[in-house]
């Protein structure tokens, strides 16, 4: 084989080991190596969607809109289980910004016309395909329209916060905020509204 002609990465089988909520797949990829050689490895695949997260905040109060609510993986890891968020959902075939405003109406019932979109990250690569669209929006915290924590119908339970920014940026250093997304969406926050 001439490796030159030969793809950097090839699928050579795949398996699904699971198709609910999740869809758990065994992959078997051959890859070309640092080395100049290849090699042929299986990794499990998660996948269940695209998600999008936003940062809500009121500049005029500089406090930001953040929702708690359980995980059971947190809770089966030794932690509390009940995680400080940012509100967050999967996009379910819509646009990222139309998923994350649909999101923030169920999840805190602010409603939100123009979302910021910041950057897009891979949370978790080695296993999971999700990509999550990171969005900020200035609100005002008196034109709250609904009451928001989730949808009955989807189990969700969620608390709605509303935290000074600069206590919700204090918080990841005391270990109360240890969500990735959240955790990025305040630091991106600090240096626009802290700096």
């Amino acid at each position: 084989m001439d490796m030159k002609t030969e793809p950097k990465i090839r699928i050579v089988a795949r398996e699904t080991l699971s198709r609910r909520f999740v869809n758990l797949e065994k992959v078997t990829v051959e890859h070309a190596t640092l080395a100049g050689g290849r090699q042929t490895v299986e990794r499990e695949i998660h996948d269940h969607g695209n998600a999008a997260t936003i940062l809500l905040y009121d500049p005029s109060k500089k406090t930001v809109v953040l929702v708690r609510q359980l995980r059971v993986p947190v809770f089966l890891n030794g932690g509390e289980g009940f995680m400080i968020e940012t509100p967050a959902g999967l996009n379910d075939g819509d646009h990222p910004a139309d998923a994350i405003a649909r999101e923030a109406m169920e999840e805190t019932g602010y409603l939100v016309e123009d979302a910021e979109f910041l950057f897009d990250a891979y949370m978790s690569p080695g296993t999971l395909t999700e990509r999550v669209s990171f969005f900020a929006a200035e609100i005002d915290m008196s034109m709250k329209v609904a009451d928001g924590g989730g949808l009955d119908g989807e189990g969700e339970d969620i608390e709605v916060l509303e935290i000074p920014l600069d206590k919700a940026f204090a918080m990841i250093a005391t270990g109360e905020i240890c969500d990735g997304k959240t955790i990025m969406l305040l630091q991106w926050a600090k240096m626009k509204y802290l700096a």
